[in-house]
């Protein structure tokens, strides 16, 4: 068989999965610190068909002579840029200036969101819109110890906000402040290694290292600020440039393949 046909419809998948991907990323411009992909191709195994040769008795040195066998998907990469903020007012809603992540805790698992759109459950625990829990740090406990569920008790307090640093200070009914715990925040060596969990939340993996736990402000992690959110990355212009590119490839791989088909078919008809 040809191997233009092959070639082909390796193009056909490839470019489809450009098209999965920023169908995803457009369907994810409004997600409160989702992070858009970029499709990476790279090329397959070439055929050798004749080998590179050096100079010697009398002649020149040769370039290999080699065909491509198609395309296929050599990343997904994430973009970690920060998105744009939306101001909210919601002393819960927080959003990180710069690196690092939120730790929830999604009963055994720790998972890592940009996504800051906190709220107070009835127990005084502050989690995700999906119940996962917020982590943080006792007042008094130095960072790195492993942090804990945040959970307030409201009932001696008259007001409560939340710092850049990630503090939670309320102040009692007799006007007395009180720090009551403080806000964790993870850090990576790769963020791009992570693992996207769903719910807008990564996991690490063997290639993004373990979360390096502190607060924020500390290292390269960035300060928080409340009642904002942090919102999509995506750049719709460029996705929608990569709606055509990605359909244009996959018409131009279709036209390969009906080629092709109309060059066996040719072979055929030379018996006939």
């Amino acid at each position: 068989m040809l191997r233009s046909l092959f070639a082909g419809i390796s193009g056909l998948r490839v470019n489809q999965v450009m098209l999965d991907v920023t169908g995803n990323n457009i369907a994810n411009a409004n997600t409160i610190g989702y992070k858009a992909s970029t499709t990476v191709f790279q090329d397959t195994l070439s055929q050798m068909l004749t080998g590179a040769s050096g100079a010697g008795n009398g002649r020149g040195g040769t370039n290999p002579i080699q065909v491509g066998l198609g395309v296929q998907v050599g990343a997904t990469s994430t973009n970690f840029g920060q998105g744009s903020a939306q101001m909210t007012g919601r002393a819960t809603d927080l959003m990180i200036q710069g690196d690092g992540m939120f730790v929830v805790q999604d009963g055994s698992e720790k998972l890592y969101t940009r996504a800051g759109a906190f709220t107070f459950d009835e127990t005084g625990t502050l989690v995700t819109p999906d119940g996962y829990r917020v982590q943080g740090y006792p007042p008094g406990v130095t960072p790195p110890a492993a942090p804990t569920d945040i959970k307030i008790d409201f009932s001696g307090l008259a007001s409560y906000t939340i710092g850049a640093d990630g503090m939670i200070r309320g102040i009692q009914a007799n006007g007395t402040p009180v720090d009551l715990a403080q806000i964790a925040i993870a850090d990576f060596d790769n963020p791009m290694g992570l693992e996207k969990a769903g719910d807008t939340c990564f996991r690490e993996t063997a290639n993004s290292g373990s979360a390096q736990l502190d607060v924020s402000g500390v290292g390269r992690r960035g300060s928080l600020m409340g009642g904002a959110l942090e919102m999509s990355n995506v750049d719709l212009a460029a996705e929608f440039t990569n709606l055509i590119l990605a359909q244009r490839g996959f018409q131009a791989s279709s036209r390969v393949i009906t080629t092709s088909d109309q060059v066996l078919e040719d072979l055929v008809n030379i018996k006939r």
